[in-house]
């Protein structure tokens, strides 16, 4: 019986994978016509039709990832309207949001609000879920909060991913790919019954790539010309074992290893600051580059500029078991998940982003995060002929650690003064590379006394030398900090349907979390650094200051006691602790009118955890006392009709939703470091449609759907913040539209498959999405905007009518689109805030007319193109 119903499993996909695609010869082995009915989903982990299910799900099939491309998390997003997948720093750096609801993920202290699960194991970071998927069966995408059975951290939505299992049927296939930048890679698969009882699957994959962007080395030592490259190689292994008739085991061990160079940035619009970077390069260079006339953002161009290298490790490992136990005499299915995983990536990067050397990331195993844990779910499902029910507990253990640190290039000290010096007359010599010392000696600013240089900075000007006592920067590492966290989590949940009558549904779902989370820190500077600034804050003291001297003005301290040069970092221990709970749930109510049309209506709420910044913080040159943030919580409200048109063979599905999250958790960039902010409130609504269609056209069929999303913050003020000091720099965000939120998004998949005769079967696959515009940076700078663009895939296919060999042809980005991932002011390159102390008209602090920030961005991938071919016996 067990194996049975495991290959009745099998056949169900297999089935769906057929209707979708429309492969006919499949079709016909299963003597069942494509139909809507075959497309089964877990959105409620129990096998149900999607269009019994009173949730938004875009389920996509194997065959529908294959056309599409989809390797990845982020090549998902061209079938799923209203989700983007960008990467930042890294491609550890992933993050996804649905409905403009998202974190982050340059910060490994924040957990994610889309959650990614694999094969029933929850990713709890969104980089830790992000590589090759390998043997995908299906991918389920549920929008909105789904905290009830999925968990915390799911507050926007979840990506459930099944891949392959092991089958009792022997067959091999293997994938070879080459393709332009150099691509090369392939994969094989090995499945069959090892005994009458067991069943195994082995998937092996390996791939490499040069680079998407070209590289201006300037100063050096870094002599690689191309970035973003791809090097990995991945392994996955199953067994299925089938004891008895009621008892099944699945067994998952993988292991991944990619060895990368990533992530140079562009610029897209650059500053006044430019100057500076030229004269440090010279000869070797502009630095980065050249400005406009006006400094207006610059055309569109994949040549980088890095002095030194990005090399990037990313290790990730994993083992899980999942046993199920029937109890036939009660109708009821024991479920256990067990997982254990380690994940750890380092690196090294061009922190400036140019070709001076000013201050870099070195790869020396400083600089990197890790997250290990440890799951456990149990679930007791059953049904009556009224009530479908299931109780479950979940709990987990897990630590993340963080390691950081900066290294002062040898430009670091001359670059610095340049910005201090900016506005000296050309008749004092204009901005000197020397003159750091005016400004940090401990003794005081010199400042003139009388008649016509009275109160001007005389050793600015040049008249007088800085003192040679006077600290200033020196090349080398400015700092080291380790973070350590470890969290324990319990949760209590159940999900329950009742059958009023045969055709009116309600289900109440309940959840009860414990969250408890530790952190401890280290951050320390190294040899002399924070001298500087501290020469600086002394000279604040008047006891301290010579005659004829002043304090350090204000708008130099904030330069020289940036994070990574502040002394008052110096041998800081960090412990903090906290412990909460939470009640969240659901509650819907479906009717269906006829087996073609349903309605339905839900209340969810959603969580997502409390957690600590794992980075320097301050507000003014004073450390944060506490990298706490609060909780994250939303409420979700939706009202839907499914329908199934055309004798089955369409479904037209479509949904309104209203969301409000409460303590958004923003993590920005505010040009010198990232920082949590609590937003109090975003609200998120508008409109979800997804359409599957069989045509009457043999091998022809259609997926696509169309969001429309109005996301918004509330209006807030300094006050509504955890620091207040920070709303300058967010003060674009009240009642303002949530970046990475596109009002409209459309999605669609043309795909046709069929044997042509002779032997021989063909088709083709047309996908493509269509996004407008949206801001690309969490502070809404409009420097950071995207336009609307719209990205193609397609791929033809010939192959035998038995599948024993095909030969593919694809395309991604056919159109060359040209667009940006995230955007980003320069570090230590101008300021978009020239004044935060006093608001403009509009209640802002923003003035594009004084904007002197250098922006630069990550960017899209270009077009690719290749040649697979897949073999299978």
């Amino acid at each position: 019986m067990r194996r049975n119903l495991q290959l009745r499993t099998t056949v169900s996909a297999a089935v769906m994978g057929a209707a979708v695609m429309g492969f006919a010869g499949v079709a016909a082995a299963q003597e069942a016509p494509a139909s809507v009915d075959d497309i089964i989903v877990t959105a409620q982990k129990r096998e149900q039709s999607l269009q019994d299910v009173p949730i938004v799900v875009t389920t996509l099939s194997q065959e529908v990832l294959d056309g599409a491309g989809v390797q990845d998390i982020k090549d998902l997003q061209i079938l799923t309207p209203g989700m983007t997948v960008t990467s930042t720093q890294s491609e550890a750096s992933t993050t996804v949001r649905i409905r403009g609801a998202g974190t982050v993920g340059d910060n490994p202290g924040l957990e994610s609000s889309v959650g990614v699960v694999i094969d029933g194991v929850y990713r709890s970071r969104n980089s830790v879920g992000f590589g090759d998927l390998g043997e995908l069966s299906r991918i389920e995408v549920l929008k909105g909060p789904q905290g009830t059975l999925f968990g915390k951290n799911t507050s926007a939505g979840v990506i459930n991913i099944i891949t392959e299992r092991p089958s009792f049927d022997p067959s091999i296939s293997g994938e070879l790919t080459g393709g332009n930048f150099g691509a090369i890679g392939g994969s094989v698969s090995v499945t069959g019954g090892l005994t009458d009882q067991i069943a195994g699957r082995l998937f092996v994959a390996h791939r490499e790539r040069d680079g998407f962007y070209d590289v201006n080395n300037g100063d050096g030592p870094n002599t690689r010309k191309d970035d973003q490259t791809q090097d990995y190689w991945t392994t996955r292994g199953q067994l299925l074992i089938l004891p008895s008739d009621d008892v099944s085991v699945r067994l998952i061990a993988d292991y991944t290893k990619r060895e990368e160079y990533c992530c140079v940035a562009v610029q897209t619009r650059v500053g006044p600051s430019q100057a500076f970077i030229a004269a440090l390069t010279a000869p070797n260079g502009p630095g980065q580059r050249p400005p406009v006339a006006g400094f207006g953002t610059v055309p569109f161009s994949r040549l980088a500029y890095s002095n030194r290298e990005t090399p990037q490790e990313i290790e990730d490992m994993g083992l899980s078991a999942e046993a199920t136990i029937d109890f036939p005499s009660i109708n009821a299915t024991l479920t256990s998940q067990t997982s254990w995983r380690d994940w750890s990536f380092q690196q090294g990067m061009d922190v400036d982003y140019t070709g001076a050397d000013i201050l870099y990331r070195a790869n020396d195993g400083s600089n990197g995060y890790g997250v290990d844990n440890l799951t456990q779910e149990f679930r007791l499902a059953g049904a009556t002929d009224k009530f479908d029910w299931l109780v479950g507990l979940f709990a987990t253990k897990e630590g993340v650690y963080r390691d950081d640190s900066y290294v002062y290039g040898s430009d670091y000290n001359a670059f610095a003064s340049l910005l201090l010096t900016a506005s000296v007359p050309a008749a004092f010599g204009g901005p000197s590379p020397a003159r750091t010392g005016c400004f940090t000696n401990p003794q005081g600013f010199a400042v003139g006394t009388s008649g016509p240089l009275l109160g001007q900075p005389l050793c600015v000007l040049g008249l007088v030398p800085p003192s040679p006592t006077a600290p200033v920067f020196s090349a080398g590492k400015a700092y080291e900090d380790h973070y350590s966290q470890r969290s324990e989590s319990v949760a209590v949940f159940t999900n329950n349907t009742y059958r009023v009558t045969e055709a009116f549904d309600i289900n109440l779902g309940l959840r009860y979390t414990y969250d408890s989370k530790r952190l401890l820190g280290v951050q320390d500077n190294l040899g002399t650094n924070g001298a500087a600034c501290g020469g600086a804050l002394a000279n604040q003291n008047p006891a301290n200051r010579l005659p004829g001297t002043v304090g350090t003005p204000t708008a130099a301290l904030g330069l020289l006691c940036l994070p990574w040069s502040n002394p008052q970092y110096d041998g800081r221990r960090i412990q903090e602790k906290f412990s909460d709970t939470d009640l969240s749930g659901t509650i819907k109510a479906s009717y269906r009118f006829n087996p073609s049309i349903m309605v339905y209506g839900s209340y969810a709420r959603g969580y997502k955890g409390a957690g600590y910044n794992m980075d320097r913080v301050q507000t003014g040159v004073t450390p944060d006392a506490s990298l706490f943030f609060e909780a994250e919580t939303v409420d979700s409200y939706e009202a839907g009709i499914k329908t199934t048109l055309f004798d089955r063979t369409m479904l037209l599905n479509v949904t309104y939703f209203d969301q409000k999250f409460e303590n958004f958790q923003l993590n920005t960039f505010l040009g010198t470091a990232f920082v949590v902010e609590s937003i109090p409130e975003l609200k998120s609504r508008g409109v979800d449609a997804d359409m599957v269609w069989f045509t009457p056209v043999e091998g022809l069929s259609f997926q696509g759907g169309v969001t429309y999303t109005d996301a918004k913050y509330g209006v807030f003020g300094p006050g509504d913040l955890s620091s207040p000091g920070r709303f300058p720099q967010l003060s674009l965000l009240p009642g303002a539209r949530a970046s990475f939120a596109p009002e409209w998004s459309l999605t669609g998949a043309l795909a046709f498959d069929r044997e042509l005769g002779g032997g021989l079967r063909g088709g083709f696959n047309l996908s493509a999405k269509y996004s407008t515009e949206y801001n690309t940076g969490s502070d809404l700078l409009p420097y950071k905007n995207q336009d609307a663009f719209t990205v193609v895939n397609g791929r033809v296919s010939i192959g035998s009518a038995d599948e024993r060999w095909t030969l593919e042809v694809w395309g991604q980005n056919l159109l060359e689109e040209e667009y940006t991932q995230v955007g980003f002011a320069a570090p230590l390159q101008g300021t978009a805030f020239a004044n935060t102390t006093t608001p403009q008209a509009d209640g802002t602090y923003y003035n594009m007319a004084t904007d002197t920030a250098t922006y630069n961005a990550y960017l899209g991938a270009p077009r690719t193109y290749g040649v697979t071919l897949k073999v299978k016996y």
